[in-house]
């Protein structure tokens, strides 16, 4: 637990990309870590991802993209983020991003990419870590 509170999360699945499974192993594990998760369900626009993160005053949101939509998604979402002004959510990511395109998403905002064999609780340890 953090010491302002309960860790709040958003976890979101954008786009068309229909598989879920891991966004809700996530969202499991988080919650069961002691954070309060707010799962936004299959095929979330940018738009939908920011209001409902500004809405549920979250610290994090999480983005689950197995598509390759990130070169939208991830653009989109920090610069809405931005234009309503928000500068305390942070952006965190998983799913299938190419290596060599991490330092660029880093420079741009997503704090964090976990790719597939990230473990439960290496994503779990780097929020604590933020936070706490």
């Amino acid at each position: 637990m953090s010491k302002k509170g309960k860790i709040r999360i958003l976890i979101a699945k954008p786009g068309l990309d229909g598989h879920d499974r891991g966004a809700k192993v996530i969202a499991r594990a988080l919650r069961d870590a002691g954070m309060e998760v707010i799962y936004t369900g299959l095929r979330q626009s940018p738009e939908d991802i920011v209001e409902a993160a500004i809405q549920e005053d979250v610290q994090f949101i999480g983005l689950s993209i197995l598509s390759g939509a990130h070169n939208h998604i991830f653009p989109k979402v920090i610069e809405l983020l931005k234009e309503r002004g928000v500068r305390d959510i942070r952006i965190i990511a998983g799913g299938i991003i190419p290596d060599e395109e991490i330092p660029k998403w880093k420079k741009m905002g997503i704090e964090a990419i976990f790719g597939p064999g990230s473990s439960t609780t290496e994503i779990i340890d780097y929020i604590n870590g933020i936070v706490n």
